[in-house]
């Protein structure tokens, strides 16, 4: 089976407490977008699981689909393995989510090359298990993250394209990123609203991430130069995306950044209907 696992944005990421696990409280909407990476299942009658990956980093036991595929294995005692071939367009620890991505994907197609017949519940339970986005990932479409970002309240679609992802190729660590963030008081805490998503978009590790890196920085003020109705950070970066009027505006500045060498990828969200056909293969 060959399939898509999507990248997603924050559109809203608010931090409201530090919680006992040393883990932050919350409250952020995520939008699965267009961009992909691709992977591919093949059975074996051998019940070694093999992940070849494009990037060689990813090639190995700390790849987060070995993981899950190694836990689903030997939890429910499956006795054939599974070769997997995971071909990266999403950068690498990018605030794209594309290892989360690839780990909720492995969940739902193992679930069903292994014919493990799990429930809603169970594959939620077992995302949570090895991150806080995964199980945004099973669902796609508009979400609502809470707590750690694990427990999902599903959405009406938010539907926005002409959206330029720009990629500087930095490395951000969570760590940095949220040790660098002043919690707000109670009741000064920001909102969002679906109703007018641009309007109320908002990133608290944005400031932090700004003053420590000058190139973000950069890049955010860049995009708004570039006619960007709303340039922001997506989760704890590095990528930034920034929302166009028109596709001749995104263009010039797409090409802007290109010269410079960044990623870039033109995107747009996606809807729920959309993005679960990944998993129909």
């Amino acid at each position: 089976m060959l399939t898509a696992s999507y990248a997603k944005i924050n559109l809203f990421l608010e931090l409201l407490s530090e919680l006992p696990d040393g883990y932050h409280e919350v409250n952020t909407v995520f939008c699965g977008i267009d961009l992909f990476d691709s992977i591919k299942y093949s059975l074996t009658k051998s019940p070694s699981i093999i992940v070849w990956a494009s990037v060689a980093e990813l090639n190995g036991k700390d790849n987060l689909i070995y993981k899950v595929a190694s836990y689903l294995q030997k939890e429910f005692n499956v006795a054939s393995g599974v070769e997997i071939r995971l071909t990266k367009r999403i950068p690498i620890a990018s605030g794209l989510g594309g290892g989360s991505s690839n780990a909720a994907n492995a969940i739902m197609m193992l679930d069903r090359l292994w014919q493990l017949d799990l429930s809603p519940k169970e594959r939620h339970e077992i995302a949570a298990r090895f991150g806080s986005d995964i199980n945004f990932f099973l669902e796609g479409g508009s979400a609502l993250g809470e707590n750690r970002g694990e427990r999902i309240s599903l959405w009406d679609d938010i539907l926005l394209d002409n959206i330029l992802l720009v990629n500087p190729g930095i490395e951000i660590s969570a760590g940095t990123a949220y040790g660098a963030v002043e919690i707000p008081s109670p009741g000064e805490a920001k909102l969002f609203d679906p109703q007018d998503p641009v309007a109320t978009m908002f990133n608290r590790l944005e400031p932090g991430i700004r003053s420590l890196y000058p190139l973000v920085d950069d890049l955010l003020d860049q995009l708004a130069e570039f006619g960007a109705k709303k340039s922001m950070l997506s989760g704890s970066g590095p990528t930034c995306f920034g929302i166009f009027d028109s596709e001749e505006a995104l263009a010039k500045c797409q090409s802007h950044f290109q010269k410079l060498g960044y990623f870039t990828h033109n995107t747009r969200t996606l809807s729920r209907r959309e993005y679960q056909k990944c998993f129909q293969s």
